[in-house]
């Protein structure tokens, strides 16, 4: 059972993000969104973790939309893929769980 994990909280003062990695399958994706998208960025926290979980198969996505609107757009992991809302229902669809984590 493929499950959409989407985090809307910050790594730099939340550990949403960290806890998702942890439970994390290989048929999984994570979707960023609000101040989650700041998980995507290099420096982030939770950056190398969320590189391995790419290197395993999980897709990343972030909202575009949230990432121009914090200026993070050139600080992204090039791995993480930016979506638009119409995309991110679209995930819903394709997933038979959504987990939003607070």
């Amino acid at each position: 059972m493929s499950t959409l994990h989407t985090i809307n909280k910050s790594p730099y003062s939340n550990s949403s993000l960290s806890s998702c990695i942890k439970v994390c399958s290989t048929s999984d994706a994570i979707l960023l969104l609000e101040d989650g998208v700041f998980g995507a960025i290099k420096s982030s926290p939770d950056s190398v973790q969320l590189q391995e979980l790419i290197l395993l198969g999980v897709r990343v996505f972030a909202i575009s939309a949230d990432v121009k609107a914090r200026g993070l757009t050139e600080k992204l992991m090039t791995s993480v893929e930016l979506i638009d809302y119409d995309s991110f229902v679209q995930l819903t669809i394709e997933h038979r769980c959504v987990q939003s984590w607070y």
